[in-house]
């Protein structure tokens, strides 16, 4: 039984930075993707960024990159994202997802690709 948890969310003022963690447990990944995703009240589930485990690729939308960094552990099994420069419409529910299949073309970025989620970890930055 894979599960993945997320830490690091909290309060923070626009222009501070934060670091989640997703810890995945009950199976080692050596391929596939871990992602994080994020969910504003009222929007869909959003790609935000994800790293491949085998040659660490990385991938980002577009609203996040140069102020996001997404990097892994794998000998913790451990990914995490950087957030640097944070605005109030980063507020949201951050989730980390996880899949151990080869990834091939924009899958990656895909909310129905992923096989395993966390239960989420809330960001908040204010005005």
């Amino acid at each position: 039984q894979v599960q993945l948890v997320e830490s690091g969310g909290g309060l923070v003022q626009a222009g501070g930075s934060l670091r989640l963690s997703c810890a995945a447990s009950g199976r080692t990944f050596s391929t596939g993707a871990m992602g994080w995703f994020r969910q504003a009240p009222g929007k869909e589930r959003a790609f935000v960024a994800a790293i491949t485990w085998s040659g660490g690729s990385t991938y980002y939308a577009d609203s996040v990159k140069g102020r996001f960094t997404i990097s892994r552990d794998n000998a913790k099994n451990t990914v995490y994202l950087q957030m640097n420069s944070l605005k109030p419409e980063d507020t949201a529910g951050y989730y980390c997802a996880a899949d151990g299949e080869v990834v091939r073309g924009a899958v990656i970025r895909w909310t129905g690709w992923y096989d395993y989620w966390g239960q989420g970890t809330q960001v908040t930055v204010s005005s």
